[in-house]
């Protein structure tokens, strides 16, 4: 049986349009910040990238090139000329670890930062304040208007993490600063971009891209997020292909699991959480696995830890029910029979379940 992977919030297929642009990109070889011809071909391929990604994702300020999500996060908060850090308390790991310092914003059940907390974390200094768009452990999309205006109004700058929503959803126009991942929507490992408003916000820290990040830039991985980015469609997954899943949430409602998708404040398509009745999220795993299956219990930096999810914590969701959540998502090349399979699946391992435990 042919394996089928639904992990793409953890690393997405690469595309053969990204593929094809990496592999122009390495007859690129020179060094773009060398001055003579070959060096200057390198140069104006780079720019170029960077035009097409800005354009792709609609965005009219400036870009950073840097080796992924985690680079431009810690560039972002590590850069920024104001004076104090605040981060959602369902942030990826690699925002919160970046800023170990940041004052943390809880969240509701459903997972929509707390406004009135935000605006009482803002009285202080002036603050970077790290949001996400899309959590990558429960699909869920933060209304990022209220919140920008909140954090401006108060003086401060909103860096959005966009990992799991560029090329999927639009950007929020609020922001003064976003983190891109070229590996979660079809492009190469190795490559994303800090997108900032000016440059003014930040201290550089010399070297290349314009003074703000150091080490020889990556212009087939550049290329490679720009293609990617150009083929993603408009809806990221059509509705069809993910139409099995209406029949899985209401299977999964009768035999006493929990779809997470009905808690959140603004569930998104492209990532589903559900907790399995009598079956641990490890357990669970492994035999999705064995059926040829590839799906994952939270975030893939987190995934090897014992420690119950931060994010899952944040909403309130009590530890056992954690302990039984597992992630799927989808990507640019899952079928409907891909979904269909994964949801049949899910069913016999939570029937099988629910009998040994009679």
């Amino acid at each position: 049986m042919n394996r089928i992977y639904l992990d793409h919030a953890a690393t997405t297929p690469l595309r053969p349009e990204a593929a094809e642009a990496i592999r122009r990109g390495f007859a690129i070889w020179a060094n773009p910040s060398s001055p003579h011809a070959e060096g200057r071909a390198a140069r104006a391929a780079l720019e170029d990238a960077r035009e097409r990604v800005k354009a792709a994702l609609k965005w009219e300020g400036e870009l950073i090139f840097t080796s992924g999500a985690s680079e431009a996060a810690a560039l972002a908060l590590g850069q920024a000329r104001l004076p104090w850090r605040l981060a959602s308390a369902v942030e990826h790991d690699a925002v919160l670890k970046a800023a170990p310092a940041a004052s943390i914003v809880p969240v509701g059940a459903g997972g929509a930062v707390d406004l009135p907390a935000l605006a009482r974390a803002l009285e202080g200094e002036p603050a970077l304040v790290a949001i996400q768009t899309v959590n990558s452990e429960t699909g869920n999309l933060q209304d990022i208007a209220p919140l920008a205006e909140a954090i401006h109004a108060a003086g401060g700058l909103l860096l959005a993490d966009a990992a799991q929503g560029a090329g999927k959803l639009p950007l929020p126009r609020e922001a003064d600063m976003l983190v891109v991942s070229a590996h979660k929507l079809g492009g190469p490992v190795g490559i994303g971009a800090l997108l900032v408003r000016d440059y003014a916000m930040l201290a550089p820290a010399g070297g290349q891209e314009r003074g703000y990040r150091r080490g020889t830039e990556n212009l087939p991985g550049a290329l490679g997020l720009a293609a990617a980015l150009e083929a993603c469609a408009e809806p990221y997954v059509a509705d069809e292909v993910l139409a099995p899943l209406d029949d899985l949430a209401a299977e999964v409602r009768l035999l006493g699991g929990v779809w997470l998708s009905d808690r959140l404040s603004d569930p998104t398509p492209y990532i589903r959480a559900i907790a399995m009745p009598g079956l641990s999220g490890s357990a669970q795993l492994m035999r999705f696995d064995l059926a040829g299956i590839a799906v994952s219990q939270g975030s893939a930096c987190s995934s090897g830890s014992l420690k119950q999810s931060h994010v899952l914590a944040a909403m309130g969701l009590d530890a056992d029910t954690a302990a039984r959540t597992i992630r799927v998502s989808f990507g640019w090349n899952t079928t409907r029979s891909d979904v269909s399979r994964f949801c049949e699946t899910w069913l016999a391992m939570a029937r099988e379940a629910a009998e040994r435990a009679a």
